[in-house]
């Protein structure tokens, strides 16, 4: 008996904006209860592999899949997947509440849902008021309170924290981890490193539309090349004692070493059996910051803005 497909699985996922190739034989699965970031400097091909994926963008080779099936494909997709890649095109005259009864009613799903939502996200205080004027974060929540109508097992959201001040991506970061903690799939595209830190379980790097890094952050971090800071008095032994135990090291500064893809373990033990004096002890490396520019370095960092006609007239950008 076969086991069932992955929620998500990206297969050779290909994609050129005339002479630019925007995503370039991308491979990834994405799997329930976790937060999935999906990161990359400007231009990597993020947002173009999540309009694939919605069925947005037609991709030039390879399969985007949701449960083993193009989107297109999906019998009923609004309550499978719940997805914010764009701004929506909200009327300013209509009430938050109108417009999501609106939306609910076209795709057979009740009014007390759609109230459901509003409370979800925060703004059953301000149903009443007209979208017109409503902030950029209020406008964030509304986007995912629609998603959230259709109760969908997958949820993709490309930089949900856009607009909101920091209260806002708080709650974001913590509806996050709970929807996935109830067997959801949450894959979400961001900038805010540090942000992305403290929500996502698993990662997916890309860089120039390819796929750089993936897997559990955790274990990415701690296989991330890392160095050791020491300020000591004896330098140039400390230099010596390192060498002598194959970890490469320079002095950056008088009385400072530094020692290159290496952690504290193995640099501490060798300090204190050679009794070698420490003034301070710091290290890098551990950080979704510092792994991201080791994974992204050179590669993809000065994006493009190419843009396209895809299917149906829409407009197209490789971002």
């Amino acid at each position: 008996m076969g086991t069932s497909p992955a929620p998500i699985e990206v297969r050779g996922l290909t994609k050129r904006f005339g002479s630019v190739l925007a995503v370039d034989g991308v491979d990834f699965a994405v799997h329930p209860g976790t937060v999935t970031g999906f990161l990359g400097p400007n231009g990597a091909g993020k947002t173009t592999t999540l309009r694939m994926l919605v069925g947005l963008v037609r991709p030039t080779a390879g399969q985007a899949l949701v449960r083993g099936v193009p989107y297109r494909e999906l019998a009923d997709p609004l309550r499978t997947v719940g997805a914010v890649l764009e701004a929506s095109g909200f009327h300013p005259a209509r009430t938050a509440r109108q417009h999501l009864r609106s939306v609910a009613r076209v795709a057979g799903i009740s009014d007390a849902r759609a109230e459901e939502v509003l409370g979800i996200v925060g703004l059953a205080d301000s149903a009443t008021r007209r979208v017109g004027g409503y902030s950029l974060g209020m406008r964030q929540r509304l986007q995912l309170a629609q998603a959230l109508l259709g109760d969908p097992e997958i949820l993709i959201l490309d930089e949900p924290a856009n607009g909101l001040d920091p209260q806002g991506i708080a709650w974001i970061r913590g509806f996050l981890r709970w929807y996935a903690s109830l067997g959801r799939v949450v894959l979400v595209s961001s900038h805010l490193l540090a942000e992305a830190s403290q929500t996502v379980d698993d990662l997916i790097v890309l860089a120039a539309g390819r796929v750089v890094g993936r897997g559990p952050l955790q274990e990415l971090l701690a296989g991330a090349r890392g160095s050791v800071r020491v300020r000591t008095p004896d330098a140039e032994r400390l230099l010596a004692v390192l060498a002598a135990g194959g970890i490469a090291a320079h002095q950056a500064a008088a009385g400072v070493v530094v020692a290159d893809a290496t952690s504290p373990e193995k640099v501490g033990p060798l300090m204190a059996e050679h009794r070698i004096v420490v003034y301070e002890m710091s290290s890098s490396g551990d950080s979704l910051e510092e792994l991201f520019f080791s994974l992204t370095e050179g590669a993809g960092m000065g994006g493009f803005s190419d843009v396209a006609t895809g299917p149906h007239g829409r407009t197209e950008t490789a971002t």
